[in-house]
């Protein structure tokens, strides 16, 4: 017997055994296999498609996302734009009431000073004439016949009631 041409009964047996071997896969085994093999590609098929569909979504989100992102900023600009208004018409109201609260004060101080004033000048009067009034008093006591003897005895009353 050669090593390279086999016997025919080992060909017969090798050939029977092959087919019962091929019938019983053929029967039991290639099914499962083919079963597992399209189990297998259905998975992988459902699984790209999900794949692809959440690629879809997270795009849409992403769009959704820039949309709102957008939106806010419009918004922020809006709203700062706004404050900015808001702040200049305060700061003008508030001037314009320091504005005229500093009349108000200014003019209400003018108004004090003029009445001191009056009031000075009414007791400033009120002092010259008492001292008027005593000179006279003293030189029509005071009989001098002199015009410059009664100038410096006037002179000297003043001096004296000033002091006073």
């Amino acid at each position: 017997m050669s090593l390279l041409i086999p016997d025919t009964g080992l060909l017969f047996w090798m050939a029977l055994s092959f087919g019962i071997m091929f019938f019983i896969l053929a029967k039991f085994g290639f099914p499962v296999i083919t079963k597992a093999v399209e189990k297998r590609s259905a998975y992988i098929h459902d699984s790209l498609d999900a794949a692809r569909k959440a690629e879809e979504q997270l795009a849409t989100i992403r769009q959704q996302a820039d949309a709102i992102l957008a939106q806010a900023h419009g918004e922020r600009n809006t709203i700062l734009s706004e404050a900015q208004e808001t702040k200049t018409m305060i700061v003008k109201k508030a001037r314009e009431e320091a504005d005229t609260e500093a009349r108000r004060r200014l003019s209400k101080a003018w108004d004090d000073i003029e009445i001191s004033k009056k009031k000075a000048l009414n007791e400033l009067r009120k002092d010259v004439a008492g001292i008027s009034v005593r000179i006279a008093e003293k030189v029509i006591g005071e009989h001098l016949k002199d015009d410059h003897k009664q100038q410096e005895f006037i002179n000297k009353l003043l001096a004296e009631e000033i002091k006073i």
